[in-house]
């Protein structure tokens, strides 16, 4: 039996992409462990730093229950788990009916509606047009559907989808057919149980991004009981906004735990996603892989 020996110049290699991975390893996790330890940190002590920070200054959690005390941050929570758990439901269903018919080979006109949904990733109508068919077609003014509805489907999510659906054999859903099953049974018994990696996939592309949305709801919501958490969030790290989390703290220290607060709301709004990552991860790899082949 011949035993197969790296040369050096594998080993070299090997040891270039292991140094090479470590580095974007330290330089992803950073930020993180920064802003973790940040919002953990003495708001003086934090406000006097400078340079890298691994650890916290004084360890204090003064942060997190002005953050957590402020009723914008409870209803923003609120506001975008309901966009995220009832948005992601229905991108996922649409997506699949959309995926099961583009993927029959039986279906007229398959590919000339292919080319008319490709044709939505680089043509677009535009801001003005949209929003006027949010806001005067749609009637979804001040409407936490209006972040949900117009983006029902996406064009990439869908061609992945369709190209998962691909590769179940025919002749599985020809016996199903045989045995009496409609497409609805095929797709809901048959074709979505076997696809559950590339569902899972869907489940966090669709959920990540309604979590991390601002853009339309700031276009197209004015009730502030309405605003998503990512809402809040910005306009606490960009136009400065934390009166609201300041109640009982002296003026001197006003500008020192605001730093403090940012940090701290960044976790509190990051962390939900954190957790669930790694019960998805598992498929996500497997399923876009699945969805890449090409036919």
């Amino acid at each position: 039996m011949t035993v197969y020996r790296k040369s050096i110049a594998e080993h070299i290699f090997d040891g270039g992409n292991a140094i090479l991975l470590l580095f974007l390893g330290a330089a992803t996790l950073y930020p993180i462990i920064h802003v973790i330890a940040a919002s953990l940190s003495n708001a003086d002590q934090l406000m006097s730093h400078q340079g890298p920070l691994l650890f916290p200054l004084g360890l204090q959690w003064e942060a997190y229950r002005l953050v957590l005390n402020n009723p914008n941050i409870g209803t923003g929570f609120r506001n975008t788990l309901f966009i995220v758990v009832f948005g992601t439901i229905l991108n996922v269903f649409m997506t699949a009916m959309g995926a099961y018919v583009l993927s029959r080979k039986q279906v007229y006109w398959n590919k000339i509606l292919m080319l008319l949904i490709v044709f939505t990733m680089y043509f677009s109508g535009g801001l003005i047009p949209t929003y006027l068919l949010v806001y005067k077609t749609l009637h979804l003014k001040n409407s936490l559907f209006a972040l949900i509805i117009p983006g029902m489907i996406s064009t990439w999510n869908l061609i992945i989808m369709r190209t998962s659906f691909k590769q179940i054999p025919d002749s599985l859903l020809e016996s199903a057919k045989i045995d009496g099953a409609n497409d609805f049974g095929l797709l809901f018994r048959i074709v979505i149980p076997l696809s559950m990696p590339i569902l899972s996939v869907m489940i966090l592309f669709y959920g990540v991004g309604h979590w991390n949305a601002w853009f339309n709801a700031m276009l197209y919501l004015r009730e502030r009981q309405l605003f998503p958490l990512q809402l809040i969030l910005r306009e606490i790290l960009i136009q400065n906004n934390t009166d609201s989390m300041m109640t009982g703290v002296g003026s001197l220290d006003k500008q020192s735990v605001s730093e403090s607060i940012k940090y701290a709301t960044i976790v509190v709004a990051t962390f939900p996603i954190l957790v669930i990552y790694p019960f998805l991860q598992r498929y996500f790899v497997k399923g876009v892989m699945i969805g890449a082949l090409k036919e």
